[in-house]
């Protein structure tokens, strides 16, 4: 958990992906992912956080549903949501926090 309070509290704003591994979604998800991170460049961290290889962290943020999305800026929680997001939102809300 140490290493998550470093990690989030970057002076950029880092989005996080709390995501399963399963087919096709993955890989469709993999590639929202790739295009918010080459839109945003710097200005942003884009991660992604397995919650069956991350339990303790999943459990604490209270990961129900996947995927969730969670974007932090100097260690706050500034937006939540779970369920499937296209790029241009996920784009749109980083840049509010930047």
């Amino acid at each position: 958990m140490a290493k998550f309070g470093e990690l989030i509290n970057s002076n950029v704003p880092v989005l996080l992906d709390f995501y399963k591994e399963f087919g096709n979604y993955t890989e469709e998800q993999d590639d929202i992912l790739r295009d918010v991170a080459a839109a945003l460049g710097d200005r942003a961290k884009v991660i992604k956080i397995d919650i069956d290889k991350n339990q303790a962290l999943s459990d604490a943020l209270r990961i129900k549903g996947y995927p969730t999305y969670i974007i932090y800026k100097k260690g706050e929680m500034k937006w939540r949501q779970s369920g499937e997001q296209n790029a241009n939102t996920l784009i749109s809300l980083v840049k509010i926090y930047s």
